[in-house]
């Protein structure tokens, strides 16, 4: 079953925590504020297999839950302002 991810970005406390621990899944704008980086944080693109195990490292360290999952893709949000 596919799993797709994206950030709250009103919820990030641009800690710099994920990007430290999946730095190829994780990005920040000139706020600090975190990005889901494969898919521009649409929450549209699965997570591949080989990204599984450093996402999850990502999602459960997160101290604010910015980080989110789901078994379909997000539906579109407006961009971070």
């Amino acid at each position: 079953m596919p799993l797709y991810a994206h950030v709250d970005q009103d919820a990030c406390i641009a800690c710099g925590l994920c990007q430290m621990l999946a730095p190829a899944l994780f990005d920040y704008d000139e706020n600090g504020i975190a990005s889901y980086r494969p898919d521009h944080n649409t929450g549209s693109l699965a997570l591949s297999a080989q990204q599984l195990q450093a996402f999850k490292l990502a999602y459960q360290r997160c101290p604010t839950g910015a980080i989110t999952r789901g078994q379909q893709p997000f539906a579109p949000t407006r961009p971070h302002a």
